[in-house]
């Protein structure tokens, strides 16, 4: 397993992250233990989480997935074996994240209150990456809308500048040590890195979804990484599974997170199902697991820190851990391309 740097942190993250959404709903304590063994029995330093976390956000669930991982932590010791990264949610109606049920935002007040908590459920004293999991200002996320921007500036936007305030404030306070942000856009990116001209703390990574049928990161934000050294931490690798091929035709296996919670419309668009048929056949083709060729993929992009992979069961996590075996070659990557280029983005 692979470390690549973090942003300009000078930390070492492994290239391969363990995603945790899954612990609480999908996957036991005990299993989820087991995913965490296996994880860094492999290499992985590097564990991704959220207090949205488990998947999908419900009042019942939510904190489990931190939870979980510090169980995991107080059980194992050796806390700085580990990059912890978590998330505050950004804005949304969800009103149980916070008390009275208020519209969650990436205010000072909330923000605190959301680090505290994070904090408590993991059972340590700090988080090494601390990230927006989305923007507070109004812009299609998760798929919604595709790539249209609609041109709608509201006027309470909390500034990112006051919510790189607080976090300089808890930076300084020892709660975090590095900033990032998920499910950005370009112009959401450029000002956080201009705001830390100004002495806020600068983003160290970029938490986006990137897969063989969602490569829109490439079109925009890829030259800021590379540039800017802010680095891609790629989630939903497999698109959710769908590139496995389990859910063409509409099939719904049992036990499979669409058939159970139905939260699979991003990767159900016209011209999904032909462009995952392409990239499965020339991995038969080539006598590889179209799921090692799917992860491997990703992993190769030179604008990745680390790939977010996440699993249900030891045996998906032990396949997907297989794929850092895999070589994207150049006649390889020529080919995954040329699909691209017929069927570019059905799932943005």
């Amino acid at each position: 397993m692979k470390k690549r740097e973090l942003g300009r942190t000078g930390i070492l993250v492994s290239e391969i992250c363990l995603g945790t959404m899954t612990f609480g709903q999908q996957n036991t304590e005990a299993q989820g233990h087991a995913q965490l063994d296996l994880a860094l029995d492999h290499g992985i330093n590097f564990i991704d989480t959220a207090e949205l976390y488990s998947i999908p956000p419900r009042a019942e669930t939510y904190g489990a997935t931190e939870t979980i991982v510090g169980s995991w932590l107080r059980a194992r010791g050796g806390r700085d074996r580990v990059v912890i990264a978590s998330k505050v949610v950004g804005r949304s109606n969800m009103p149980w994240f916070r008390p009275g049920g208020e519209e969650t935002r990436l205010t000072p007040r909330q923000i605190r209150y959301a680090i505290e908590g994070s904090l408590r459920r993991l059972g340590t004293d700090y988080i090494d990456l601390y990230q927006m999991h989305w923007p507070d200002r109004r812009i299609g996320l998760f798929g919604a809308g595709g790539t249209t921007f609609d041109a709608k500036v509201e006027a309470d936007e909390v500034p990112i500048a006051e919510t790189l305030g607080v976090l300089g404030d808890l930076v300084n306070e020892g709660k975090i040590r590095h900033v990032g942000v998920s499910n950005e856009t370009p112009w959401g990116v450029s000002q956080y890195l201009d705001c830390a001209k100004t002495g806020a703390p600068r983003v160290a990574s970029i938490q986006n979804a990137y897969n063989l049928l969602n490569r829109t990161f490439e079109m925009g934000l890829a030259e800021i990484a590379m540039r800017e050294k802010v680095g891609l931490l790629a989630y939903s690798p497999l698109a959710q599974g769908y590139l496995t091929g389990k859910y063409l035709d509409g099939a719904r296996p049992a036990g499979a997170r669409t058939t159970l919670f139905n939260r699979g419309q991003r990767y159900e668009k016209p011209g999904v199902d032909v462009a995952i048929r392409a990239y499965l056949d020339l991995a038969r083709a080539k006598g590889i697991d179209p799921v090692q060729m799917a992860i491997a993929f990703v992993t190769s992009r030179p604008f990745v820190t680390s790939n977010i992979i996440g699993a249900t069961s030891i045996e998906q996590l032990a396949t997907i851990l297989g794929s850092v075996n895999v070589e994207i070659t150049p006649e390889l990557e020529a080919e995954i391309n040329a699909i691209h280029q017929i069927h570019s983005n059905p799932a943005p």
